[in-house]
């Protein structure tokens, strides 16, 4: 009874969870929503949107928030414990989901208010929660005869537990590598700061000398300045080699399991592959619409990135006799040509970045548009010191959201960006029962950015505040919420639109008129100077043919992986290289992979998604084009794409919500003209 998971809470009671805490707890919710499952398929009443659907939606709170809780720290605070405990969680919610999926009484009833869907008078959003719950239940199995629903349930169980290795092995990889180096001469053409935190991280480990990372704070500068080309050789090849050694975190083998359970269990299902199954869902529809998508994509780019590339090449041959460009030469004469063309790099930058004058940079363009007001609150609990907590008000000073923000690296987190929850927004019941209310979100940012040093605050790079919008952009999306139910509240949209209210946030980095609000200089308070906006805007495009056909590559990947039956596939390495074919332009790396540390697919949510990242591109940079055709702050704008993007989650098809905001379908050109390549 001591346990805080099991009692109700507001915000999360972090310093009172212990980790002996999750497994009791989450059995006992899972117990507790079984019950209110029981109740539903027992009530002897005619099924009715209230008593079925509506009494569904309403099941396993608490659930949710316990596991919300359990699986966020795994990400960004976890420990071996830890680690062990998600090993045990895991196979029991893939248990519990089926067992809810797969309830012959409760399907019937949810078929039954299906069926007669046409004799209620619902709305566009119960409408739309009645269609998610039918499909949830027909897309996974409710239809299928016992011995296949057994063959399911085994399916998700494995499945459940092989991306928990698979993310437990890239993390362990990644904390494993430390490039120790005790000759400062090594460091030659790293920026003072980047050396600092070298050192600062080489006392941290009790060593003396200077240690980088695979960490992308540490890993980053070195790719990019470092003048000496066998140690920048070393790091790439450490970093590509993540889980493809011959050691006990290899996920060669669980890559090939992954795909083939996802193949089995779409086939199960009775679709042709784990791609078809997964775009019957979302904006693209189809794998041969998303292979339409890349290859017009890809048509455009390869000539611009090939014209680049052979630019780059010259370059490196020019300047330091480099016959054959590699991976490893990609960042750093990629920067030194940029400093070249627009006498600009990141390390000029820099002292405009500093990390608390960005958030509130950020804060004051959501104040801008949104009407938004960020009051930090230090008494609201939270997992790390490092972590700042914030209360959102809007301009009658009513709550609108709790925002968490967690900015920097450390060995319990997995690398990369993200943004979470831990309380969804919905309409609930008042105490007394007689009343509604609007119960307002939890929504948190978490981010890998510099750390500060003894001299130095946190300074990032150009790259780094563009990251930090994108994932506010996601947290927007969270804390505007604004619908009945929380299975469509939010970012509980098709994946391939969830990512528009994030890169769409991006574009105000490149504004003079953004800059200019928080670009101020460390140490002098000197406004970011107009020669360097002018820069960052003509630099914008800067390899932009070879950016897309990375992206693309990423997108070509997991579509080949997932859109075929992988029984035939033996080697990870040589399919990837295939798939590759056509994007590639540096030579192969021997013993690299990145199918073994490609967490978006094989852990993430992103199989047979990763393409949304350019889809998504191109609804953002067609409805930004709106927005600077109007102003960049016009609030009536920013009020369209708060009120038909922001805050209707999933309650709507994604294109009529767009089109609503934007008065048309996206024009693919707005992205082609924005990236130069038209």
């Amino acid at each position: 009874m001591n346990n805080p998971l099991v009692h109700y809470f507001d915000q999360a009671p972090f310093s009172h969870i212990k980790n002996e805490h999750f497994l009791p707890a989450i059995k006992k919710c899972i117990d507790k929503t079984k019950a209110q499952v029981d109740a539903i398929v027992n009530n002897t009443a005619r099924p009715s949107f209230e008593n079925t659907v509506e009494a569904l939606e309403n099941t396993g709170s608490e659930l949710d928030r316990a596991t919300s809780i359990f699986f966020n720290l795994n990400s960004a605070e976890t420990n071996d414990e830890i680690q062990q405990i998600a090993q045990e969680i895991s196979p029991l919610l893939s248990n519990f989901s089926n067992d809810l999926l797969l309830n012959e009484g409760l399907f019937k009833k949810v078929k039954t208010v299906y069926d007669d869907r046409a004799s209620y008078t619902l709305n566009g959003e119960q409408q739309m929660l009645l269609e998610k719950q039918y499909k949830g239940f027909s897309r996974n199995g409710a239809n299928l005869s016992k011995d296949k629903k057994t063959q399911l349930r085994s399916i998700d169980a494995q499945l459940s537990k092989l991306a928990l290795t698979f993310g437990e092995n890239v993390l362990a990889e990644t904390n494993a590598f430390e490039l120790l180096l005790s000759n400062e001469e090594d460091l030659a053409g790293m920026p003072e700061g980047a050396k600092e935190a070298a050192k600062q991280t080489a006392t941290e480990k009790g060593k003396e000398g200077w240690v980088i990372t695979l960490d992308y704070p540490s890993y980053v500068p070195f790719m990019k300045y470092a003048k000496n080309r066998t140690l920048r050789e070393k790091l790439s090849r450490a970093s590509g080699a993540r889980a493809f050694q011959n050691n006990a975190q290899n996920n060669e083998q669980h890559v090939l399991d992954i795909v083939n359970l996802r193949h089995q269990r779409s086939i199960l299902l009775g679709y042709k592959s784990h791609a078809h199954f997964v775009l019957e869902e979302r904006m693209a529809e189809t794998p041969e619409k998303v292979h339409s998508f890349l290859n017009e994509l890809l048509v455009k780019a390869k000539p611009a990135a090939q014209k680049e590339f052979d630019e780059l090449e010259a370059f490196a041959k020019e300047l330091d006799g480099i016959d054959q460009l590699q991976k490893w030469d990609s960042a750093y004469y990629g920067e030194k040509l940029k400093q070249q063309k627009f006498s600009l790099d990141d390390e000029q930058l820099k002292p405009y970045f500093k990390l608390e004058n960005v958030i509130q940079g950020v804060f004051t363009v959501a104040k801008k548009l949104f009407n938004l007001q960020f009051k930090e609150d230090a008494t609201i609990d939270t997992y790390h010191e490092d972590v700042k907590t914030y209360r959102v008000l809007d301009n009658q000073g009513e709550l609108v959201a709790v925002f968490y923000a967690d900015f920097h690296p450390r060995p319990g987190k997995r690398g990369g960006a993200w943004m979470t929850s831990y309380k969804p927004q919905q309409i609930i019941k008042t105490t007394d029962g007689l009343g509604t209310k609007n119960d307002r979100p939890h929504i948190s940012n978490v981010c890998n950015f510099t750390k500060p040093t003894a001299t130095k605050p946190s300074l990032l790079t150009f790259n780094e505040v563009t990251t930090l919008f994108h994932e506010f952009g996601h947290g927007l999306h969270g804390m505007l919420a604004n619908t009945t139910y929380k299975g469509l509240s939010g970012t509980n949209v098709s994946w391939d639109f969830v990512e528009l209210p994030s890169q769409i946030l991006e574009n105000w980095c490149y504004e003079k008129e953004t800059l200019e609000l928080f670009a101020t200089h460390y140490e002098t308070g000197e406004v970011i100077p107009m020669a360097l906006i002018e820069k960052i805007k003509a630099s914008a495009t800067f390899h932009q043919g070879m950016q897309t056909l990375r992206q693309l590559s990423f997108g070509m990947l997991d579509m080949t992986w997932h859109g075929s039956d992988p029984s035939h596939i033996t080697s990870v390495k040589a399919f990837e290289e295939q798939a590759f074919g056509d994007t590639a332009l540096y030579p192969d790396t021997i013993n690299t992979c990145m199918s073994t540390a490609f967490s978006h697919i094989f852990q993430g949510g992103y199989s047979a998604g990763y393409y949304s990242y350019k889809w998504a591109e191109v609804l953002d940079a067609d409805a930004f084009s709106y927005f600077k055709q109007e102003g960049i702050f016009n609030k009536k704008i920013a009020n369209k794409f708060k009120e038909f993007v922001l805050s209707q989650g999933g309650t709507q098809d994604p294109m009529e919500l767009y089109i609503k905001f934007r008065g048309q379908k996206p024009n693919p050109d707005a992205l082609l003209q924005r990236a130069g390549l038209l």
